[in-house]
């Protein structure tokens, strides 16, 4: 090939790429991830209220607390606030704090899922409050399902040391005290059992790194030298070790104890280390310093009592926490002149006023190179001090840069490198979690840009000396939709009442519907426009108090008050088109009761469940499944007969036959499934029953309130295409002598590890009680035999068995089977969900009731006895509602008002239809289920 002559134009020469201008500073300022490297657990809710919310802004306690309202950091937080929960710019903390509340009670996980946005992982100390801490919050992996990378744990010391002490010495008397060689073997099982410890989550590959609070127990003045430290805890730890057995209390705090503590730890994670290695160091130690509460020792708080301990261990990386606020130029002295300290400033946000924050980052920022800052947000207990910390962060953090870059201090691309450093590579090389974050830099149209480090990983000494194994999978934790927490004008979401009409244009009214204590459907019937007004202007209807305790004739019980009123708040998520028989261009939806300032009433069945979800959801991390069958006997009208009203649709029947009568129907029985497709609601399969014109549909697993919504929804199409047959459908569970119609919810746990607890410790306890909501009719309990497969007359479970009246069909999947047509399924489940509940918070392991194998009927009683089975299920409605009554836990795990109206009003029932002929008491009730 010829050299190019002057004639041959030279290929041009590629544009370099545009240099970052102020606005991707500005973008990258408030959007690149977050690896936290320091923060704790949220509280479960259960706890909320165990800690004053100020509190999230100050470090103040008890009668200081007072004051915070006055504090600038207070002040600032609270604007914020109000943006985070959507408040009128004009609302008070205490309006704050209701809509929080509404949050919290409506949709808390969108209330959590909006706190944690931008943020990529957290390492979280999970031992704040001790080793009792832990059960006032969700554990650490609980968080991931708001990261993209697990959450890792910070191993606090002295959580580790007392948790030891307390199983060590838990049982022990001052006799014990006397015992020759007693404290020698203490301190030998001790310290045997600490070492363990700490080698274990060496080798965890959950544990990122270690952290103590020596700062708030004795100060930061430690005994640099392993040696002396040993020589000094003899004397301190037996003194310790006499104070745990005559108080009880655990808690750490002598100097000489402490400092073994901290130089035992330092000497375990340098053992580690490869011999000879001069560039591989330890998984770090964090060390709380400056900022606390008033517990700490101010003076003593100072991280400069610290150098000749970071001297002695240089292959220990320390983090030094909090912006040692006021000692932040202290901590940076020692950040710069060692390689292996780290200035981690975090908790100042939300905790310090907007010019103090920027203040403590110049302070941080006059010698400390990029690469040795760690951003963290130390949240804690609370969502909301996440958002409040990363918010007010990026905004100093976006003034500072802004003002160093315009006066050419840096430019605005070493800007964009030491943010990134800082909030997320920094801390993905310190402690070696090996993340990525993908990130549009707006460098250029379409780039995604894989986070690298200011400075080079290859320049990195920081290697891991134990091979990880693959890291833990993801949760697969999906919580279910809430709905969006009403303000000012703002009950509904539009959004949902949009797309629906955008694919319903049709429909020109709506039934808008609620289930009554007598499992009575109750309706009104809406033209779409002013339903429309309702939506979108945060309305509800009206209804009078009394109307709850109506009777399903509208007789009256003691539970009706004609004075007072409540408001009935339509369920944008049950919104469903009506079947195609309907005779108008409509749809349904299901509501809740509200009282006049919109909070949940206690006393709504629907509310109610959606309280005990929450509870079994965001308490224990538990989701459920509830799969229907809906078990149906069609009856042919005799009008003509007075002595026999209804016969049975086909009389040619039996279990999954299909006869030239059940042939002749399925035209009818296809039309009721394609009308169901029609609504959205999937019909599994569908099959003839045991009993004469009985026949099963089954729906596929849902979350609870939907299903039950949808459960429903599907009754009542298929009861009302049976009329367009001239056909009555009922749920009645024996509408004729010897034919038995259940209602079996199939109910599955995810994760299924505690489904033992859940059903047997609690379901099974509590079923006596929960067949008075399940079996709510004198003629529910026909169906209370022995020998008919419908569930028994014993107290007792066992898998794949039949004649249990709970039936485990595998892990976390069981059938609740002593479950009929006539109950209201809100209050069902709900009685189920909270004797569930109720087992778990007991956490038994072992139980009396075993697996039975066998038809319990069979068994002599010896036999049932050796598998835990002496009781019988009630055989009589006034024996269940007995029970009920009589059951305090259940009745207040469910909302005791609640309880209290359902078992009223069923006296009340009762006693009507006791007035009744017998046979004119089972067309009552056929005509109205």
């Amino acid at each position: 090939m010829e050299p190019p002559t002057s004639a041959t134009p030279l290929p041009p020469l590629p544009l370099p790429p545009p240099k970052p201008t102020l606005d991707q500073v500005r973008h990258v300022v408030k959007n690149f991830p977050i690896i936290d490297n320091h923060a704790h657990n949220l509280l479960l809710p259960s706890q909320m209220d165990t800690i004053p919310f100020e509190s999230i802004t100050s470090e103040a306690q008890g009668r200081a607390l007072r004051d915070v309202f006055k504090s600038l950091s207070h002040l600032r937080a609270v604007r914020q606030l109000r943006e985070l929960y959507e408040c009128p710019e004009d609302a008070d903390w205490e309006e704050i704090l209701e809509q929080r509340v509404e949050w919290l009670r409506s949709d808390p996980e969108r209330l959590n899922k909006r706190c944690f946005e931008g943020m990529h992982a957290v390492l979280m100390d999970d031992g704040l409050g001790g080793p009792r801490g832990v059960e006032k919050v969700h554990p650490y992996h609980w968080h991931d399902r708001y990261f993209k990378a697990p959450t890792k744990r910070i191993v606090r010391i002295e959580t580790v040391a007392e948790k030891i002490m307390e199983e060590i010495l838990g049982g022990a008397t001052e006799d014990d005290l006397d015992a020759k060689n007693y404290l020698t073997d203490t301190w030998l099982t001790f310290s045997d059992e600490f070492e363990r410890e700490i080698q274990e989550a060496i080798q965890d590959y959950d544990v990122a790194g270690f952290k103590t609070v020596i700062c708030y127990r004795t100060g930061l003045d430690i005994e640099p030298d392993y040696e002396q430290a040993a020589r000094e805890v003899g004397d301190p730890f037996e003194r310790y070790v006499e104070r745990c057995v005559r108080k009880r209390k655990y808690r750490i705090e002598r100097k000489a104890f402490n400092d073994y503590l901290v130089l035992r730890t330092l000497e375990i994670l340098s053992e580690r280390l490869p011999l000879n290695s001069k560039e591989v160091l330890s998984k770090p130690l964090q060390l709380h310093t400056g900022l606390g509460d008033n517990d700490i020792s101010l003076l003593q708080s100072n991280p400069a009592y610290l150098q000749p301990l970071i001297e002695n261990y240089s292959k220990v990386p320390f983090v030094l926490l909090h912006s040692a606020y006021p000692y932040t130029r202290e901590a940076g002295y020692l950040a710069t002149v060692y390689k292996h300290v780290y200035l981690d400033i975090g908790e100042v946000f939300p905790m310090v006023s907007r010019d103090g924050q920027k203040s403590i980052l110049r302070q941080a920022l006059e010698i400390v190179p990029g690469s040795k800052l760690l951003y963290s947000t130390d949240g804690h207990y609370f969502a909301e001090t996440y958002w409040l910390a990363n918010k007010q962060f990026r905004e100093a953090w976006l003034e500072l840069l802004i003002e160093y870059v315009q006066k050419d201090d840096i430019t605005p691309h070493q800007a964009i490198a030491m943010t990134k450093d800082i909030l997320f590579n920094n801390s993905n090389i310190l402690y070696d979690l090996r993340y990525q974050a993908e990130f549009k830099d707006n460098l250029g149209e379409g780039t995604t840009q894989k986070s690298l480090a200011w400075h080079s990983k290859s320049d990195s000494t920081f290697q891991s000396p134990v091979f990880p194994p693959p890291p833990r999978s993801e949760s697969s934790f999906v919580p279910p939709p809430f709905p969006p927490p009403p303000k000012v004008a703002h009950v509904y979401d539009v959004g949902v009442f949009e797309e629906f009409m955008g694919k319903n244009a049709e429909v020109k009214f709506v039934y808008v519907q609620w289930l009554d204590y007598m499992a009575t459907m109750r309706v009104r019937i809406v033209p779409i426009k002013e339903f429309e007004r309702m939506v979108r202007e945060g309305d509800r209807l009206g209804i009078s108090l009394g109307n709850v305790g109506t009777l399903q004739n509208d007789s009256i019980s003691p539970v009706a008050n004609p004075v007072g009123q409540i408001y009935v708040e339509p369920d944008l998520r049950s919104l469903r088109r009506t079947h195609n028989k309907d005779p108008l261009p409509s749809a349904t939806v299901l509501c809740y009761w509200r009282d006049e300032s919109g909070r949940p009433i206690p006393e709504c069945p629907r509310a109610n469940l959606e309280v005990l979800i929450n509870d079994l959801q965001f308490n224990h991390g538990i989701t459920l499944l509830c799969g229907f069958e809906i078990e149906v006997t069609f009856l042919s009208r005799n009008p003509s007969s007075k002595d026999i009203l209804y016969t049975p649709l086909t009389k040619n029947h039996a279990w999954g036959s299909l006869t030239t009568e059940d042939w002749l129907q399925l035209p009818f029985l296809a039309e009721i499934v394609t009308s169901l497709d029609g609504m959205g609601i999937e019909v599994q399969q569908f099959h003839s029953e045991a009993g004469p014109g009985q026949y099963e549909f089954v729906l596929p697993p849902q979350a609870p309130l939907p299903a039950i919504d949808t459960l429903i929804q599907a009754r009542q199409a298929v009861a009302q295409i049976a009329a367009t047959h001239n056909l009555r459908a009922t749920f009645h569970p024996q509408p004729f002598p010897g034919i038995g119609t259940a209602a079996h919810a199939h109910v599955s746990l995810t994760p299924p590890d505690k489904d033992m607890q859940f059903f047997v410790g609690g379901v099974l306890k509590h079923l006596p009680a929960i067949c008075a909501f399940s079996m709510p009719e004198a003629v529910s309990y026909g169906r209370v035999v022995d020998d008919h497969w419908a569930g028994g007359t014993w107290l007792a479970w066992g898998t794949q068995n039949r004649e249990t009246p709970l039936r485990r069909i595998k892990n976390g999947r069981w059938e609740i089977r002593c479950l009929d047509g006539i109950a209201n399924m809100y209050l069902a489940l709900s009685s189920i969900f909270a004797a569930g509940l109720l087992g778990l918070k007991n956490g038994a392991e072992e139980f009396a009731e075993k697996d039975l194998l066998y038809n319990p009927s069979l068994l002599t009683e010896e036999q049932r006895a050796l598998h835990g089975v002496t009781e019988k299920m009630p055989l009589q409605f006034e024996q269940a509602l007995s029970e009920l009554e009589k059951d305090g836990e259940l009745r207040e795990m469910m909302a005791d008002g609640l309880v209290g109206n359902f078992v009223v009003m069923k006296k009340s029932e009762q006693e009507m239809l006791l007035k009744m002929p017998e046979d004119e008491r089972r067309v009552w009730l056929i005509e109205r289920y």
